[in-house]
């Protein structure tokens, strides 16, 4: 493919003006100003530039539909000669059919701005699919006939393993492992197999969706919550002779959730002792300790690729060894992801639109844009990516809609915009998304939807099949409505469905009319809106919750508002606690040193007035300016001010405890024995519009209000219909 850049001046292709009707030849001056300023009008209304690119083209064509170019890049020098010819118009670039390979990110800089009337737009022509593409086709894959080899298999796997050689192909470098995880900087993934667009296990014991457990570690000490842990530089002990079977460990890793259910990583191991059964990993080591009974399993190993779908790449060959899984389509597609940067990079850029486009297997982000306005991705397809699906840092109103995120290594979008030092909104959002199987590899808060800032939005989404969270958010005014949210926490526990905490000042933030349902979790469960660590002043109003451990749980914070929700089987609907309260270290130095810290990060002056509630925490910490209530003084922050009204329960209603108390909290009309009064009795499958109560229902009388149901979830439109037509081609 023709990667070139000649910026040879075009003539823009145009639709034709509105001729201006009615100037004969021999019409008077004024009649031929006036006419010719008319034209001149309908120019500048329809103007408007089309560019053609497809594969096959090349790029000293013209861009014409007939004769389009080869490359984005000579799409690109098109677009910015017609803008720099004239601002005012409409630009349109068509990508035609077919695979658009990148071995380096598409940059778009403000000169490929549009205007809010005119933007700029990259699009799939017709019912094209047109993808932007990081990775590389691999095949024919044929049988393994190496002895040594194939001795290394498990003899059930013999038979169904193959091979590719990549040096043949002209591929090498092989994209190296790094650490992962909880609290880990975000790592260019290794090189990924993806079959029939769906990713592949890198080879391990136990087997996917299996774990082992750490059997004990060389010596102990205390964590901050008064457990045990190894030290890391000890390492830890394994069970069994497994290993024994393993003929080179040079790059064995093991994945773990070495000390607590919501903490992960993979670590390269540094020695592994097959006689103590000891493993030791490399730095830079995990995070805590190594607990006894916590889970982990070995990876990348080529004795144990013994299952479909498992894969293994020998990078002393420069090999692949897979086992294909079963599956309908005649002729899947085996892609191997090479590119370790962004698919589209978007720096400074404003009104630009994509829409139609599939981006798929890169090891980076799928895009990243930074700075710039009213970027808007809309209809496209996200799959395969190595780290998070779009990324957005700063700038304002960039929307991601009706878009599909499937399997991405981290997150699905990450938005943050907007100043927590004067409360401006960012404006950005993600609305009619449909998100599965978000953190492939990191796990751990890489949530599909992650809202940093001031004033973003997440709306109208449909989010299951998450090994973590499904919605994060930090900071102020942030709207999350009409989100359907199911199988999460489907490998961690301690996690909610919707997740913030730490922070008094996270203030304005309103959760509403979402149906969270059949969550998962390990160890502590899961919770449906987890409002941990103190952080205060949510409105939760008028979401379903069906067949959630904690539905909405309050971890010592204040003000928040908790009404008109339905609970619906869950254990229980509401849980409060008062950590705040607690004397120990961990808990007394969180609320008289982080929280406190983080009051005083924020201009008090203006949170204070958009948030009077902030005043009451006075009280425990004294007034700005005067003496703080440190030392003795300080008996810790209860959970004050949090009010539970107009809620409907069926089933176990509230837990109140660990200093928490009921006389703390305002509980007002709570219909709380409605097991009647639901319009239809529920099944395990139930839809959403059987979360419908009796019109008779005792709760209209104290006050409830219709919960919209039927608007809940993805909205059946045009720009929906066209993204899932995408799968398809």
């Amino acid at each position: 493919m023709s990667t070139s850049t000649s910026r040879s001046r075009l003539k823009p292709m145009r639709h034709p003006p509105c001729k201006a009707p009615g100037i004969a030849p021999g019409a008077s001056a004024a009649t031929r100003w006036w006419g010719l300023l008319i034209l001149l009008l309908g120019l500048s209304w329809a103007g408007a530039a089309e560019y053609h690119v497809a594969p096959g083209g090349h790029d000293a064509n013209p861009g014409s539909e007939s004769r389009p170019f080869a490359s984005l890049e000579r799409a690109r020098a098109a677009v910015q000669e017609a803008r720099a010819a004239t601002a005012g118009e409409t630009v349109t670039v068509w990508l035609h059919g077919g695979d658009y390979l990148r071995t380096n990110a598409l940059e778009l800089g403000p000169a490929d701005s549009g205007t809010p009337n005119a933007p700029t737009v990259w699009r799939a022509w017709k019912q094209d699919r047109a993808r932007l593409l990081g990775g590389r086709a691999l095949g024919p894959f044929q049988p393994v006939t190496d002895s040594a080899v194939r001795a290394r298999f498990d003899e059930t796997a013999r038979p169904h393993i193959r091979q590719f050689d990549l040096r043949a192909m002209g591929i090498t470098g092989f994209g190296e492992m790094k650490s992962r995880g909880f609290d880990r900087p975000t790592a260019v993934a290794h090189w990924e197999l993806f079959f029939d667009h769906r990713p592949m296990t890198l080879a391990r014991w136990p087997n996917e969706g299996e774990f082992i457990k750490i059997a004990g570690y060389p010596a102990g000490e205390t964590d901050a919550h008064g457990g045990q842990l190894g030290a890391l530089t000890n390492g830890f002990f394994y069970s069994g002779d497994r290993p024994r079977r393993w003929r080179e460990v040079g790059d064995l890793w093991a994945h773990g959730y070495w000390a607590y259910d919501w903490a992960n990583s993979y670590e390269r191991i540094a020695s592994l002792d097959r006689e103590r059964r000891l493993v030791r990993t490399a730095p830079p080591y995990g995070h805590y300790g190594f607990r006894k009974d916590q889970r982990f399993y070995f990876l990348n190993i080529l004795e144990e690729l013994d299952a479909p779908g498992e894969w293994f790449l020998e990078r002393r060959t420069g090999r692949i060894y897979f086992w294909p899984p079963p599956t309908p389509n005649p002729a899947p597609e085996i892609l191997l992801s090479l590119l370790d940067q962004p698919l589209l990079k978007l720096n400074a850029v404003s009104n630009v639109v994509f829409r139609g486009l599939t981006f798929e297997a890169t090891r980076a982000h799928g895009i990243e844009i930074n700075g710039g306005a009213n970027i808007r991705m809309v209809s496209c397809l996200l799959r395969n990516i190595g780290n998070s699906a779009v990324v957005v840092s700063g700038g304002y109103g960039h929307g991601v809609e009706a878009c599909d995120i499937w399997d991405t290594g981290d997150g699905g979008v990450d938005l943050n915009g907007g100043d927590r030092q004067t409360l401006v909104p960012g404006g950005h959002y993600v609305e009619n998304c449909h998100f599965q199987r978000q953190g492939r590899w990191s796990k751990c808060y890489v949530p599909p939807i992650h809202l940093t800032g001031v004033g973003l939005r997440a709306s109208h989404n449909l989010i299951h099949d998450q090994p973590h969270c499904a919605i994060l958010f930090w900071g102020n005014d942030h709207l999350m409505e009409f989100n359907e949210i199911h199988h999460i926490a489907l490998e961690t526990g301690d996690v909610g469905a919707i997740y913030t905490g730490r922070d008094y000042t996270f203030r304005g933030n309103r959760i509403r009319h979402n149906f969270i349902h059949h969550t998962g979790g390990v160890g502590m469960g899961s919770m449906g809106v987890y409002m941990d660590d103190c952080v205060s002043g949510t409105e939760v109003f008028g979401n379903v919750f069906h067949q959630v451990h904690w539905a909405m749980f309050i971890g010592g914070g204040r003000d928040h508002r908790v009404e008109n929700n339905l609970f619906v089987d869950c254990d229980p609907a509401v849980r409060v606690d008062g950590r705040g309260l607690d004397p120990t270290p961990v808990w007394r130095n969180m609320v008289n040193d982080t929280m406190r810290r983080r009051l005083h990060e924020v201009p008090l002056d203006l949170y204070r007035t958009r948030y009077p509630a902030l005043k009451s925490l006075d009280a425990y910490y004294g007034p700005p300016g005067g003496p703080a209530i440190t030392g003795g003084a300080f008996h810790g922050v209860p959970p004050e001010g949090n009010r539970l009204a107009q809620n409907v329960c069926v089933g176990k209603w509230l837990d109140v405890g660990w200093h928490a108390t009921t006389a703390l909290l305002e509980l007002t009309n709570n219909l709380t024995n409605a097991a009647g009064s639901l319009a239809t009795p529920l099944q395990d499958s139930a839809s959403l519009r059987d979360f419908v109560l009796q019109p008779d229902s005792p709760a209209f009388a104290h006050g409830f209000r219709r919960i919209p149901v039927e608007a809940i979830g993805l909205r059946d439109d045009a720009a929906r219909r066209a993204v899932e037509a995408q799968h398809q081609r």
